[in-house]
């Protein structure tokens, strides 16, 4: 029997596998690098060990230490999560060998499963169909294709080439990042399926031999190639249902597979569907099968470890569960990853976290406080809904994302939202291209017409909090005056990095006398004025496209309340509450159209200095990997100047216009903090005749 098992893992999975050990009164270990001293996963553990350093290479990936850890602190047995060690055969091995038990499959089915190649070629014999594929980039004439990190996972070493000019490249940038993910840069190449949708069967084996499949997910929807949205049971027809799960128990018969583990399919619009890899470990989007089977992954897992029978032959699906990852990201700047600190993470109506729960469950690594870093992945946790029926779980779902307050930290909640409520969505017309397709859900929930609205909002707040703490007078209304003259002030950075100015002046009785912006705002949206029964106020389109300008007057809005956290404003008749938090100059400001983070600024700001014309900031910490061009070079808009790496992952920098490449401060392996200049571009200076851009050292083989 297990009794104290140690985690290999970090954030929200760690989290996740120590509540139901605590459910079956198993004692937990953590191991953590300094990053993640402070973490909630590391509070919650029996015992934790510190791994130093921050990077995956100086910590979670170091089996020596991680076993040490075990010794330490007398674990009998190691999870391993999902990313890391999870798939790594001699990390297995070495637990095996080191007498603690595993939770996962053999060493020898890991190894076989990791490299993709031997993977194919071994499920082939066992009737599982397969895509056409290569190892020498020679021998493809028909595009596009997609490069594969062999040992990955999680879309990293992934590249989707459509012709063959950029075919070197491509396989050079999936092989650098697939060696910084997993530690092995080898990668192959298969013919990609336009249009395919990307669905995936949970099986789980004992130590008897006996392998069942516990349904099948759907997680087409995908950014990066990596999956966003997730959902049980997929939308198939009954027969290709049953093909998909008998085609996964062969697999798992094949590696005689043992646990928990997740065997991949592409299925094309023909009906047809392929084998593309198999996971042998939890997935990230497990949740979603335990929501429509009841079933405790993580305990069927830990049982069949200490060799008992699986107790399910089947599990039937019942209702419908969707998942989806809130990250960390920037959707509109090509999902960059995003850092800072999370101020506020407040979810409403969860009924259950971490273990198998019907309605909404949420899974989270972080907490209000925790600090977002660049060294792991962006994920900061998983909201999953289940209803009797898929349309009431995406509407569930999507509401509760559109009230959570997420402040601090850039994240990709509002695509989320758009793409739940899409009607492709709804009507179940979704494939791994669907963002490609659909560029109107990366706008964001907030219309921009409604920014100043907003903005007034945050205003009154800020007077409210400076009343409530004044020393003398504080009954008074904020800027009140014998005879009125001058209006209140309060300037703001606008959510798209542009100012926003919030005229306003209240009466003797404290109503809102009067208002505008500046910008202003038209007249049905897009356009403001004031009036002596209110102010013009801001109303978006419809479908939150851009404003109707000859829409008709603009709106008038009242003042109803106004707290240092709360205020409701009328605005044309209509009452609209919005929740306001401030941390420093931060205003953030939840409202039923959306959120939008305000900063204040100040009214005598002090002198900065001024950047060179033409540089360009890093966007986050990270290392600069490669410098595409050298000081001197013309380059076209749009040509790549060097690459960042943040996050595990490589970040294209590009030039924003034509010019000569006037400065390069950061050499290649160099370090940079957000806002560092990278580049400095002159767009102004005499232009040299310009040469073809090359890769530095470009690779023409795939090994």
């Amino acid at each position: 029997m297990i009794t104290r098992l140690l985690v290999a893992n970090r954030g929200e999975i760690a989290r996740r596998v120590f509540a139901t050990c605590r459910a079956l009164g198993v004692e937990t270990v953590a191991v953590h690098a300094d990053a993640d001293a402070d973490a909630p996963f590391v509070a919650e553990a029996d015992q934790a060990v510190r791994l130093p350093g921050n990077t995956p290479a100086e910590t979670y990936l170091r089996i020596d230490l991680v076993l040490d850890a075990a010794r330490r602190t007398g674990a009998d047995a190691v999870h391993p999560g999902y990313g890391f060690l999870a798939e790594n055969a001699g990390f297995a091995q070495a637990v095996t060998d080191a007498g603690l038990t595993w939770i996962g499959p053999a060493a020898k089915a890991i190894a076989v499963m990791g490299d993709k190649m031997a993977a194919k070629a071994l499920l082939a014999e066992a009737g599982v169909p397969m895509l056409p594929t290569w190892t020498d980039a020679d021998e493809i004439t028909d595009f596009p294709v997609l490069v594969k990190a062999s040992a990955g996972g999680g879309g990293r070493g992934m590249r989707v080439v459509r012709e063959a000019a950029g075919l070197a490249e491509a396989v050079a940038s999936a092989r650098r990042e697939a060696a910084g993910a997993f530690g092995d840069g080898t990668v192959f190449i298969e013919r990609y399926v336009e249009r395919g949708r990307h669905v995936e069967v949970q099986i789980v084996g004992d130590t008897r031999g006996t392998v069942v499949a516990l349904g099948e997910r759907d997680c087409s929807i995908q950014r990066r190639h990596q999956k966003i949205v997730e959902e049980a049971p997929a939308v198939v027809p009954p027969e290709l249902r049953r093909r998909l799960h008998e085609a996964a128990v062969a697999a798992g018969r094949a590696v005689d597979y043992v646990g928990a583990g997740t065997v991949e399919f592409l299925l094309a619009p023909t009906g047809e569907f392929f084998f593309l890899e198999m996971n042998t470990r939890l997935q990230v989007e497990h949740p979603v099968t335990e929501a429509v089977t009841g079933l405790d992954l993580v305990r069927l897992q830990l049982l069949v470890a200490e060799g008992a029978p699986l107790p399910v032959a089947a599990a039937p699906a019942e209702g419908h569960a969707i998942e989806v990852r809130l990250c960390a990201e920037d959707p509109g700047q090509g999902f960059r990853p995003a850092t800072g600190t999370l101020r506020r993470f407040a979810v409403p109506g969860v009924a259950g976290e971490f273990t198998p729960t019907r309605g909404l469950r949420l899974d989270s690594g972080v907490v209000d406080g925790s600090v977002v870093g660049v060294h792991y992945d962006s994920m900061l946790a998983k909201l999953v809904a289940w209803a009797p029926t898929r349309a009431e779980a995406a509407r569930s779902l999507a509401a509760a994302l559109a009230r959570a307050e997420v402040h601090g930290v850039t994240t990709n909640r509002d695509l989320l939202v758009r793409v739940l409520r899409s009607r492709e969505f709804g009507a179940a017309e979704v494939d791994t291209g669907f963002l490609d397709r659909h560029a109107e859900v990366f706008d964001p929930l907030l219309p921009a017409a409604l920014v100043p609205v907003t903005a007034l909002a945050a205003a009154l707040a800020s007077a409210a909090g400076r009343r409530a703490e004044a020393g003398v007078l504080a009954g008074l209304p904020s800027g009140w005056r014998n005879v009125p003259a001058f209006p209140q002030v309060t300037r703001f950075a606008g959510p798209d990095g542009g100012d926003i100015e919030v005229r306003y002046r209240l009466d003797r009785a404290g109503a809102l006398a009067e208002w505008s912006t500046s910008p202003p705002v038209l007249p049905g949206g897009g356009a403001a004025g004031t009036g002596p029964a209110g102010a013009a106020g801001a109303a978006g389109a419809a479908d939150g496209g851009p404003p109707d300008t000859a829409a008709g007057p603009a709106p008038t809005v009242g003042l109803v309340e106004a707290a240092p956290d709360r205020v409701v404003l009328d605005v044309d008749g209509v009452r609209r509450a919005f929740r306001v938090h401030r941390v420093g100059s931060a205003v953030f400001v939840d409202g039923p159209d959306g959120a939008a983070e305000l900063v204040e600024l100040p009214r005598f700001p002090l002198p900065t200095a001024e950047l060179a014309a033409g540089s360009l900031l890093a966007p986050l910490p990270g290392a600069v990997t490669r410098v595409h061009v050298e000081v001197g070079r013309r380059v076209a808009a749009g040509d790549l100047l060097l690459t960042l790496e943040a996050m595990k992952l490589e970040h294209p920098v590009l030039a924003p216009t034509d010019g000569v490449v006037a400065e390069l401060p950061v050499p290649a392996g160099g370090q940079v903090d957000t806002g560092a200049v990278l580049a400095v571009i002159d767009s102004s200076a005499r232009l040299a005749p310009r040469r073809d851009l090359e890769p530095s050292n470009p690779e023409e083989d795939l090994r």
